[in-house]
């Protein structure tokens, strides 16, 4: 294998500390070693307290797992972030255009920017929403961008997340535990906060509620349920905001309009923030057969009775076959020039492209078109023959449902690991939200990929998680910041025993 050029790290420049990283550098420099894996501990035992876990299934055992968290956060400066944030709301609006405009006139089509088979003859495309419009045009309402970096002002999307984006209660908990692990750290660096993002989604909630809505509009988060694999999200985002978490049964449909079953009676619903699938919400017209949802639920969409965030549908805007013409979208829905760049991607269905794919395998990421997890996926500079035999066969047998990309070198960061601090591939997800005004909290999820070498982040294949740090500009240093380098007080200790946050 021919030698790659080592990846850009986010710490260092030439010699020297890139800027943003200054004041965490300095405290790594002089904390030592053992006060870090004591912290590391300390971070373990706040997060099992807490309850902060994922659900693995498949695999045999107690599915439940504790996602891992690293004590060293991932910095951008304030530069950095507002030019990214620009091109994350672009490209949101692009995306809600291309919804708007596949579930009505088409024109995307009609010009072939895009090809219309890869559209209307798409899984994820639902015919039962034509004509339907959803509050104010939006479709995605809350979206997730998968971001990497590959250099100091080289980022790119790795992918769209349209229909129900996880991961930002472990944005917030991240920053929960920073503040209570290292007060003196935090409070010595200008971070832009992350803790308004419940309050700024509510509020984006309530903007899409139905124009007939009286009062203050009634906003629920719809769960399957707690054996679901997000469901410490559903609940920390219900109990976050103030509103009920429902399932299914909770709901019920009468002339068109939603309820939900109180001690007190029926109270009318307006918004529906769910995290169920489109072919379970509705019974009578998805999976007949489906306990999750709410016979009458579309109906009532349909007549403008109650919003679905996000809408119905939405995910064939983040299918990785439609991901190579995003760019597009913004050119053709805004008449600008995208500001965030794609990935090159190959489309395994077009001959060329695959028998280019299938001839380099071994320097390629080949994707399911609607996989997600890092499941379905080979990294080819990591994979085996065997591996990279078995992918080609795949490829050939439904070549629609694969995508391949170059491999990137992902910038790494400084990583905790049972060795010390060592480098580690990361990825962001800021998250996107859309209905009166657009609202970006600074940051995002950064998940890293703590196996040496890994270039997969996803907490299923054994990634973690940092916290994204947005700072304005060089760390303020303060007199308490020398008692956290030498071991962080007893304030620290006891703040880290007193529970979730």
């Amino acid at each position: 294998m021919t030698d790659r050029p080592a990846p850009f790290d986010e710490m260092t420049e030439g010699e020297g500390t890139r800027p943003p990283y200054a004041g965490i550098a300095r405290y790594l420099a002089t904390a030592g070693e053992p006060l870090l894996q004591r912290k590391r501990r300390e971070a373990e035992v706040l997060f099992r307290r807490i309850g902060i876990t994922f659900a693995v299934y498949g695999e045999g055992g107690d599915p439940e797992r504790l996602i891992p968290f690293d004590i060293i956060p991932r910095i951008l400066g304030r530069g950095e972030w507002d030019r990214l944030a620009k091109g994350l709301e672009q490209r949101v609006r692009a995306l809600n255009a291309f919804l708007a405009d596949v579930y009505s006139e088409g024109k995307i089509l009609d010009a072939g920017l895009i090809p219309r088979a890869l559209v209307m003859e798409n899984a994820c495309y639902r015919k039962e929403m034509v004509g339907i419009h959803p509050p104010r045009g939006v479709y995605s309402q809350i979206a997730g961008i998968d971001m990497v970096r590959t250099g100091p002002d080289e980022f790119y999307v790795l992918e769209d997340n349209c229909r129900t984006p996880s991961g930002v209660s472990y944005m917030l908990e991240n920053r929960e535990a920073m503040l209570r692990l290292f007060p003196d750290v935090c409070a010595a660096h200008r971070l832009l906060p992350v803790n308004n993002y419940p309050e700024e989604l509510l509020e984006t909630l309530k903007s899409i509620a139905p124009e007939n809505c009286t009062g203050n509009p009634i906003v629920v988060v719809m769960t399957p349920g707690p054996y679901n694999s997000a469901y410490y999200e559903h609940s920390f985002l219900a109990d976050e905001m103030g509103v009920e978490l429902v399932e299914g049964t909770d709901l019920f449909v009468e002339d068109d309009i939603v309820f939900m079953k109180t001690t007190a009676g029926p109270k009318r619903v307006d918004v529906i923030y769910r995290r169920i699938d489109d072919e379970y919400l509705d019974p009578e017209v998805f999976l007949p057969d489906s306990t999750l949802g709410v016979a009458g639920l579309m109906r009532a969409y349909r007549a403008g009775n109650v919003a679905l965030c996000n809408a119905p549908g939405a995910g064939i805007a983040d299918d990785k076959a439609i991901y190579p013409f995003v760019p597009e979208m913004v050119r053709f829905y805004l008449n600008e020039e995208p500001l965030l760049a794609n990935v090159p991607t190959f489309l395994c269905e077009r001959e060329d492209e695959r028998e280019y794919v299938l001839a380099n395998l071994d320097k390629l990421v080949v994707k399911l078109t609607h996989g997600s997890g890092g499941y379905g996926m080979l990294v080819g500079p990591h994979s085996t023959p065997e591996q990279r035999a078995d992918f080609a066969a795949r490829i050939r047998a439904r070549p629609h449902e694969y995508i391949a990309q170059p491999t990137l070198a992902l910038s790494t960061v400084p990583t905790l690991v049972d060795s010390g601090i060592a480098p580690r591939h990361v990825d962001l997800r800021p998250f996107v939200l859309t209905g009166r005004e657009v609202r970006i909290v600074p940051g995002g999820l950064t998940r890293v990929a703590l196996r040496e070498g890994s270039l997969v982040v996803n907490s299923s294949q054994g990634g973690g998680t940092k916290d994204t740090w947005v700072v304005e500009d060089e760390p303020v240093q303060s007199q308490s910041q020398s008692q956290s380098q030498s071991g962080g007080g007893s304030q620290s200790q006891s703040q880290s025993q007193g529970g979730g946050g």
